[in-house]
Parts: structure tokens; C-alpha cells; sequence
């Protein structure tokens, strides 16, 4: 069966058939780049969406970055002068953050498993550890006394109730990240008597959401049980990370997030939370509804193959780079992303249909399944939209020991 056929993205233009990004004729860009495949990501934007979040979010909401969207150092330089703070998910990830202006005290660290090397690494920088367990709260203890530095710790709270419709629950029932709920006023009772600057909380309860009235709900409820678990705390609420949650459109018949509706909601909620927490930083923290939309990634076809009436369109490049395209990311029913003959994006008459697969070894190597791509020939270039976020390095870069892909920033 055909899947529905992707309109081509509104964001990014086409002129004289050509896919633009960053300014550039696809044909063009792929010539600057120098070799396929590559991910292109477009600075232009990756501001407009950061104008956007301003806009429609109330003045009083603080914006941070979720590197591991896209942890590429240029993306990552060129957000710091737009957001207002970073969320880090390993060492590596804390070194990229600290090569930009951002300000140590903006940036925080989240994630299960945090090294003792890893924690001294934070406390020295000065950034903020949001705690995911008792054992990471000793540990963070010791590392500060060796140093000789306060850690500057939030509690993450596992809460007990789940984003709704999201494409990835993070929080209800047993998880593994943050501290549960029901057992954080213990863990504030403990942290009064540790030689620690306590910061506040993360409750981070979902991700990849495009229903508004699920996020503000969500919000509603955390900003709930971040009110109560305040009474508990060591010292006043200084920073409140209100997670994300907010999902872009991947697939046909999905509809972008109603980002106005999301702040209007948000607004209506602030004056009762503010009358319990009058001076904190309100956070909310996203990465792939940044810079999702804005990235590109591009091979070209090696091959226009048919077998027993399949038209197939082998390229250079496939789920190493690209493991979401596959279906083979979180996806449990596999679902075509956008895809385009990036250099000639209409054939002129209704084109038949082509599957995308790359060099590898395995039947998983497919970026589309039946599209309206067989208009492509040999030498051509296939984009894959929707790819700014979780891409080449969620991808199993190493496999068959094929050329990784390259990064730009236009």
C-alpha cells in the first residue's frame, strides 16, 4: 500500500524546483559542502522559532535549550545568544555548553547515571545538577566536599502523572529518571542538613507533543505538585524547570502544535503559581520544537534500481545517519518522514512511487517506503525534512563502517 503523500514542507522555499536552505539552491549547497550525505541546518530558522516561543509564551517564561536535540557545537554556539540557559545530558554535553557565552549558572545538567567524574565536572563548573536520584544526592555531597565547592543541586521529580498523548512518556509509574514524587519531602528533609545551595526542581513529564490542551494540563499539574513540594524545600524556590513536551509534525494528517493556545493557557496559570513561588525562575526547557523543522539531511542516489516492478532509489546514505527516517527511533508502526527529490522536487506529472534505501547491509535501511519519488534519477539528491533534531548523533554512526555524514550551519 502507498503511504499519503507529504505536501512539500512550508518552511523552507523552493525556487526553479530547487529546495532552498539557508539561502542556497540545494545543488548548490550540496557543491559548498563538498560530499554526501549531509545534515543542513538553517540559522534563519532556528531564530524565527525562537521568536516565535517569545512571542506567543508569557515575558516571564526563561527558554533553555536541550542540547541532545542537536549537540552540533555550531547549532549550540548560535543558541546562546538567543536563548536563556542550556540543559546538558552528559559530560560531553556540558563541555560543548560551557565553549559558548552562556553563563555557567544557566546551565543544568539532568540524567540518570551520573559519574563521580562527571559530577565534579559540574560542581567545578558551577552549573546546576538536577539530582535523579538519593544515591546521585550522596554522591554530588562527597564531590563538593573534595572540592571544596557548594553543589549547586534541583531535585528531578518523577510526579505521578504522565503527559498525555505524548510520543515519549517521561514521567507516572516506575521510571528511571528523577526521584519519585511521594518520596522528595523526605529527600528535602535531608537536604537541609547537607552543606548544599539548593536551586529547586525539574518536572519534566513528556515529549513530542502537538495537543495544547495536553501540555497545559501537564503544566497545570506540575506547577501544582511544584507548590506543594515548595513548603518542603530547604530554602525558597529559586528556578522551576517546567519541562517541554512540545512535538512537531512528522506524518501526513498531523497538525503543528498551537503554540498560542499553549501560552494563553500558561498566562492564565501564573498568578496563582506566582503567589506561592513570587520569585522564581520559570524554565521551560525544549529541543526538538527548536530546531526539528530546521534541519535537513541529504544523500544522493547512487542507483535507480527495479526489481520485480519496484522502483528503488539506492543512496549514499541511510539509517547510520539517520536511525528516526528508518522507523527504527521510537516509531512502533513505521511511518514515512517528508522526503524530496530536493533538486527537482515536482516531476511535472504524478511521479510513481520509489522506495529510498541506503548502502547497508539490512532490510532496516529504508528512509521511504513507496513515495512519490520516481521521478529521481542517478545523481540526484534525496532530502529528508523534519531532521534538525535527533539525527546523526542517534544514529549508529559506526555501523559497516561507512563515511559518517556531514554537519553545516547556513
Amino acid at each position: 500500500m502507498n503511504s499519503p503523500r507529504h505536501t512539500t514542507p512550508p518552511l523552507f522555499p523552493v525556487t526553479d524546483n530547487q529546495l532552498v536552505i539557508g539561502g542556497l539552491p540545494i545543488a548548490r549547497l550540496a557543491d559548498r559542502v563538498g560530499r554526501t550525505p549531509f545534515y543542513a541546518y538553517d540559522r534563519a530558522l532556528i531564530s524565527a522559532r525562537i521568536a516565535q516561543l517569545r512571542q506567543a509564551l508569557p515575558d516571564d517564561i526563561h527558554l533553555h535549550y536541550a542540547i541532545k536535540a542537536n549537540p552540533m557545537p555550531a547549532v549550540v554556539q548560535h543558541l546562546a545568544g538567543l536563548v536563556d540557559g542550556f540543559d546538558v545530558a552528559s559530560g560531553g554535553e556540558l563541555k560543548t555548553a560551557l565553549d559558548t557565552p552562556m553563563p555557567p549558572h544557566q546551565i543544568s545538567f539532568a540524567g540518570p547515571a551520573k559519574t563521580p567524574g562527571e559530577l565534579r565536572q559540574a560542581i567545578a563548573a558551577g552549573i546546576v545538577i538536577n539530582l535523579e536520584s538519593e544515591r546521585e544526592l550522596r554522591a554530588a555531597v562527597q564531590a563538593g566536599e573534595a572540592l571544596g565547592i557548594r553543589p549547586r543541586v534541583a531535585v528531578r521529580v518523577n510526579p505521578d502523572f504522565e503527559l498525555k498523548s505524548a510520543g515519549m512518556k517521561m514521567s507516572g509509574g516506575p521510571k528511571q529518571f528523577g526521584i519519585d514524587a511521594e518520596r522528595v519531602p523526605a529527600v528535602l528533609a535531608e537536604m537541609k542538613r547537607l552543606d548544599l545551595e539548593f536551586i529547586g526542581f525539574h518536572i519534566f513529564s513528556g515529549a513530542q507533543n502537538l495537543r495544547a490542551e495536553a501540555i497545559s494540563e501537564a503544566q497545570e499539574k506540575t506547577l501544582e505538585l511544584a507548590m506543594r513540594l515548595a513548603l518542603d524545600a530547604p530554602s525558597p524556590v529559586r528556578a522551576l524547570n517546567l519541562g517541554g513536551g512540545f512535538g512537531i509534525p512528522y506524518f501526513p494528517g498531523e497538525q503543528p502544535l498551537n503554540l498560542v493556545a499553549v501560552g494563553e493557557r500558561l498566562s492564565e496559570l501564573l498568578p496563582a503559581a506566582r503567589r506561592t513561588l513570587p520569585d522564581t525562575e520559570l524554565i521551560i526547557e525544549l529541543g526538538r520544537f527548536i530546531v526539528g523543522e530546521a534541519g535537513v539531511y541529504v544523500c544522493r542516489v547512487v542507483e535507480r534500481k527495479v526489481s520485480r516492478g519496484q522502483v528503488f532509489l539506492v543512496t549514499d546514505g541511510g539509517l547510520h545517519h539517520h536511525l528516526a527516517a528508518s522507523g527504527n527511533f521510537g516509531q512502533v508502526i513505521r511511518k514515512n518522514y517528508p522526503v524530496l527529490v530536493a533538486n527537482r522536487v515536482e516531476s511535472g506529472d504524478e511521479a510513481e512511487t520509489a522506495s529510498v534505501v541506503g548502502p547497508l547491509c539490512t532490510p532496516l535501511d529504508l528512509l521511504a517506503d513507496r513515495m512519490p519519488l520516481g521521478h529521481a534519477r542517478e545523481g540526484d539528491l534525496i532530502a529528508v525534512m523534519q531532521s534538525g533534531a535527533y539525527g546523526l548523533t542517534a544514529s549508529p554512526t559506526a555501523f559497516l563502517g561507512h563515511p559518517t555524514a556531514v554537519e553545516v550551519l547556513v
